[in-house]
């Protein structure tokens, strides 16, 4: 017999919370945290598939891109979601495989990196109204526009971000 399945989807504000600093002592203590309640689940004879959103951590893989672009050279947008998708999937796979050891489940965990094909005709993407990444000054934002065609919006008075495009990479 099939165990049923148990989907959960959260956030990445979930493992870096607002007025936090996001440090990885932080960020493990959430997801700790959210793995002793998943692992409840599985308890209960559920299946999991866990699924995360990763806007603060793309964001301040951003920043540290941008601090750092005089010394390294910057990894494209599609990249630092890459990267965040992977530190966040080891924290959850680490934290499940403790919170299962520590009760004497037997079940694998695995994380997948995974991209989605979206239309690029999407009208959405006419006018990109969630901004992301770090503030630039008009000066920055319009070097980032020429050198790397990034569509950048003013937000909120606060400076230009960065609205992503239709890629297709």
């Amino acid at each position: 017999m099939q165990n049923a399945l148990a989907v959960i989807a959260f956030g990445g504000n979930a493992i870096l919370k607002e007025g936090e600093r996001g440090t990885q002592e932080e960020q493990m203590r959430h997801t700790d945290e959210a793995c002793d309640l998943m692992a409840q689940i599985v308890q209960r004879g559920y299946d999991l598939v866990i699924v995360h959103g990763n806007g603060p951590q793309v964001g301040n893989i951003l920043i540290q891109m941008e601090e750092a672009v005089n010394k390294v050279p910057p990894f494209s947008l599609d990249l630092c979601v890459a990267v965040s998708e992977g530190s966040m999937g080891y924290m959850l796979e680490r934290s499940l495989r403790n919170q299962f050891r520590k009760r004497g489940i037997k079940k694998e965990v695995a994380t997948l990196i995974t991209q989605v094909m979206v239309d690029p005709r999407d009208a959405a993407f006419e006018n990109p109204s969630k901004p992301i990444g770090p503030f630039f000054t008009a000066y920055r934002a319009a070097a980032l526009k020429k050198e790397k065609k990034w569509p950048m919006i003013e937000d909120s008075g606060r400076g230009y971000r960065l609205a992503p495009p239709a890629t297709n990479h």
